[in-house]
């Protein structure tokens, strides 16, 4: 029951009224975004790395957002391999679909480390999952470091703004 301990994740904060349980899926980005009722950009995904060790590592960024392998080595030190299905559920709690930042299965004294893409900073409130392939809340970007507990923000994706075309950075070609 992951949605049980994203609930209980949110009562510390008195929050688990908030998480919203829909009829149909919201196990995408695109379903998520169609049955909330926004644009995809605004669902807030989160990502699962494998990590320098054994532990994961979670990457939460904005619906439209890429991960760039450039930027992610740059800025962690090591490429950029998702975890399988198996291995997500094993390092999170979370079935794929409903994977989240909160209520994760990790003891406090090994917690994964999460972080925050800058994609989702155009926004004023943006969407998770909760646990469960139909589930979501609304977070403010400063609820979603918080409730996320998360280490940083980073600068990792790619996708979700326009890209300067060379004349827009001086081309002397």
């Amino acid at each position: 029951m992951s949605i049980a301990t994203v609930k209980e994740h949110f009562r510390k904060f008195s929050r688990e009224q908030d998480v919203q349980e829909f009829a149909a899926s919201s196990a995408t980005v695109e379903m998520a975004a169609a049955v909330i009722g926004v644009i995809p950009a605004r669902i807030a995904k989160t990502l699962s790395f494998r990590g320098a060790q054994e532990d994961a590592i979670l990457i939460v960024a904005a619906g439209d957002a890429k991960i760039d392998n450039r930027k992610f080595r740059e800025t962690f030190g090591f490429k950029a391999r998702m975890l399988s299905p198996d291995e997500v559920f094993e390092q999170t709690g979370h079935e794929i679909g409903g994977v989240c930042p909160f209520g994760l299965a990790r003891p406090l004294a090994r917690p994964l480390d999460v972080y925050l893409d800058e994609s989702m900073k155009r926004f004023s409130t943006l969407f998770p999952a909760c646990g469960s392939t139909n589930s979501a809340i609304e977070l403010t970007c400063a609820e979603l470091a918080e409730y996320s507990g998360s280490r940083a923000w980073v600068d990792v994706c790619k996708g979700w703004k326009e890209e300067p075309t060379p004349s827009q950075i001086g081309d002397n070609t």
